[in-house]
């Protein structure tokens, strides 16, 4: 894509060289608009491109519009002339994501037709599904490219990555399809374009025949439900049943039927290895939670029976219904899972995702209130409870105080009466619990008062005999 858009610009450059030299001055300036055009678009000019015999016509990754995702994702592939049919065998359209990585997407079958002038792919889980010669399970991303390839060899290719060479990237706030020129060869956003589907321009024989081309056949064996959800949140357009290929190599699906309350309901496309296809019912709903069990089928090409689906009763608001493995003998495994994943490998979730502030409670399954500390402050004295919500006070360690007539149990912590032993000689007394140690430090000072006392006595004897003698002449 590179070297054709330099080629396409040193044309454009060599062009204007030529003209210059006839009108310089002028030229000059036109040649630099030019340029500026050339590196906002990629190949500028209005001359006519050949294009390859089948080629990329048109792409657009999807958007969500009114709540639904992928809405408007397709590929179109064009064909120069419809004249007469064009194997698609060994045909395959790839897609290369903002990293670098490489995928195919399609990988048509051998003895794949295409008749009509442009060959429509739409993504598997997009709501025009239905409207698609061919599905996809791989969404497209707003910064990526495309390649169409037959064997080894590169037809075509073009990406949106905004630089390098490449296109401008979709954005969400507007949405557009990249279309490409037929005059120009060029591609360019349009935000008004509407895809064609003709259920004609493509199908698969199994073998030739002198009139025709034979009727469409396919196989459908190995083709398996994976996951279904029934019991939407909102609206019915929730609804969706899931089908996974299980072998190594992959299917096409035209005649492969899906039953339902004793009604058939057409499958189409292809179906990669070991790939999944989200399917919308179209014409009908699924019961949300059947009193009895619900019974769904696969039919192949023959009206033999590819597999039974049978979900019962106990589905939940926004859950999916999914395989989850096999047990210890082979059989398969099926619960009720929070975590829908049409397009991808199942995940189980035993339970609903609650909002902030709340818990699962997994008596009930319910979403309960949870108690935060920083919601509630206690005054002082008392903490909160976070499992009640609730103040409560804190226990206190000051040793308790009896009235008169009571005493303290140190085992509870309660006042318990005193009563009098009325069978014994003597009463019931409480014990004294008062310190030795108070009364050692009485004796003590007591002591050394008296010692202080007598000290005073013998050095001022002959004071107080005096004072003594006047006291008793004075008698």
């Amino acid at each position: 894509m590179k070297l054709k858009i330099l080629t396409q610009k040193l044309l454009i450059w060599v062009v204007i060289s030529v003209i210059c030299g006839v009108f310089t001055g002028a030229c000059l300036v036109q040649a630099e608009g030019n340029g500026d055009d050339v590196a906002q678009s990629g190949i500028g000019g209005n001359q006519d491109v050949e294009l390859p015999e089948i080629f990329i016509k048109a792409v657009n990754p999807g958007y969500t519009v009114d709540g639904k995702s992928n809405v408007g994702e397709m590929i179109e592939i064009g064909r120069k002339s419809s004249d007469t049919p064009i194997s698609f065998a060994g045909t395959t359209v790839g897609y290369t994501n903002s990293s670098g990585n490489y995928s195919t997407l399609v990988e048509f079958p051998e003895n794949s037709w295409m008749s009509g002038d442009v060959l429509l792919l739409r993504l598997a889980s997009s709501p025009d599904s239905e409207l698609a010669a061919v599905n996809y399970t791989k969404t497209l991303a707003f910064k990526a490219g495309l390649t169409l390839k037959r064997g080894d060899e590169v037809i075509d290719e073009v990406c949106w990555t905004g630089k390098d060479g490449c296109y401008k990237d979709f954005k969400s706030a507007s949405p557009t399809t990249l279309v490409r020129n037929m005059i120009t060869g060029e591609f360019e956003h349009l935000a008004e374009y509407e895809p064609v589907y003709d259920a004609e321009a493509y199908w698969v024989e199994t073998a030739k025949e002198e009139e025709g081309y034979g009727a469409v056949a396919s196989q459908c064996k190995g083709l398996v439900f994976s996951e279904i959800l029934s019991y939407y949140e909102t609206t019915k357009t929730e609804q969706f049943i899931e089908f996974y290929n299980n072998r190594s190599e992959q299917i096409l699906l035209d005649g492969c039927k899906v039953k339902y309350k004793n009604k058939t309901y057409e499958l189409k496309g292809v179906l990669g290895a070991e790939g999944y296809l989200v399917y919308y019912p179209q014409g009908f709903s699924l019961t949300k939670n059947p009193t009895n069990e619900n019974v769904l089928e696969i039919i192949d090409t023959d009206d033999t029976v590819v597999d039974v689906l049978k979900y019962p009763n106990g589905q939940r608001k926004g859950a999916a219904y999914a395989f989850i493995g096999y047990d210890g003998v082979g059989e398969e495994i099926w619960k009720v899972t929070y975590a829908p994943t049409p397009g991808m490998p199942n995940n189980y979730q035993e339970f609903k995702t609650c909002e902030s502030g709340k818990v699962i409670n997994e008596a009930t399954g319910n979403c309960v209130k949870v108690a935060a500390v920083t919601e509630k402050i206690c005054k002082e004295g008392y903490y909160l409870n976070i499992l009640t919500g609730r103040c409560k006070k804190y226990e206190t360690t000051t040793e308790k105080t009896c009235k008169e007539g009571y005493y303290l149990n140190p085992e509870t912590g309660r006042c318990r009466k005193i009563t009098e032993n009325k069978g014994a000689d003597y009463g019931l007394e409480p014990e004294s619990y008062e310190e030795n140690s108070s009364f050692v430090a009485l004796y003590a000072v007591l002591g050394v008062i008296v010692v202080g006392l007598g000290y005073l006595i013998y050095e001022f004897r002959g004071e107080i005999g005096k004072f003594i003698k006047k006291l008793l002449k004075r008698w």
